[in-house]
């Protein structure tokens, strides 16, 4: 079976790699174009086009995907289907209509539960005690399309959205190999039951200095200084770690929740 691949962060990396060790044929890669990061603000490849280059996979990198000479580009792929994750760009019908086997994605949620750009961590702060992957025939809504698979996944006490997001992604990339090997009979989504997952805010995003800590825990920043204020811990990047006590002359930090990309794109 040839596929077209689209997507962008790690969670569709492992995806990718997934497919290419399965064995299918991925005729093109689509992924957001380069961005600007670190402190020299330069270009930096998508962590799907790492993974592309690795395996030798062609790569596009379109702005957007509304040009006539771009929807050309895919139909002269011939693929049989087109694999969406996380990908960034909205998917025109043109586009959706190209391969005869549709257009499937991956999504981080048990939909209709959680629609929308971040369901892992909405499912987090609304306490749900399971989320998964959904395998989706995707049509012209926001996540509405028919269900195809779902894999589920409790959510435990001590997760966080990185950790949430690693396991998801792993199932992710089993599911979409499953889907596409598996006849199944697709099921259309209970609209009645739909939840939207908006995009965090930064408010949302800043830490409160009163939230409660595990007991022997402390609040410090990376360079092991007390932070003087919230706005300080926010520019910081803090990160929970034991606090020091007689018998532990150095605490042990956890593990960061920010990590580089790249390190997550391993050859196949």
């Amino acid at each position: 079976m040839k596929l077209i691949f689209a997507g962008t962060p790690p969670f569709a990396a492992l995806a990718l790699q997934a497919l290419v060790k399965a064995g299918f044929q991925i005729g093109l890669v689509l992924t957001q174009p380069d961005r600007p990061a670190g402190r020299g603000l330069r270009l930096h490849p998508s962590a799907v086009n790492v993974c592309a280059g690795v395996h030798g996979l062609p790569v596009a990198q379109p702005p957007n995907l509304k040009d006539p000479e771009v929807h050309e580009m895919l139909r002269a792929i011939d693929a049989d289907a087109m694999i969406v994750a996380a990908y960034g760009l909205l998917l025109p019908a043109a586009v959706l209509n190209v391969p005869p086997r549709g257009c499937l994605n991956i999504h981080a949620s048990l939909l209709p539960r959680w629609r929308g750009a971040a369901p892992i961590q909405r499912a987090l702060l609304a306490g749900d005690d399971e989320t998964g992957i959904t395998i989706m025939q995707m049509d012209a809504g926001l996540d509405t399309g028919p269900i195809l698979l779902q894999e589920r996944v409790a959510i435990a006490a001590d997760d966080t959205a990185r950790t949430l997001h690693d396991k998801l992604a792993q199932l992710g990339a089993g599911a979409i190999v499953q889907a596409l090997r598996t006849a199944t009979m697709a099921r259309t989504q209970d609209a009645a039951n739909a939840t939207y997952a908006e995009k965090i805010t930064k408010a949302e995003a800043t830490i409160r200095r009163r939230v409660r800590r595990p007991r022997g825990v402390e609040l410090r920043s990376k360079s092991g200084a007390r932070p003087a204020s919230r706005t300080a811990e926010h520019r910081q990047g803090l990160s929970w770690m034991p606090a020091r006590t007689a018998s532990s002359s150095r605490p042990a930090r956890m593990r960061s929740e920010s990590s580089n990309c790249k390190k997550r794109v391993r050859s196949g």
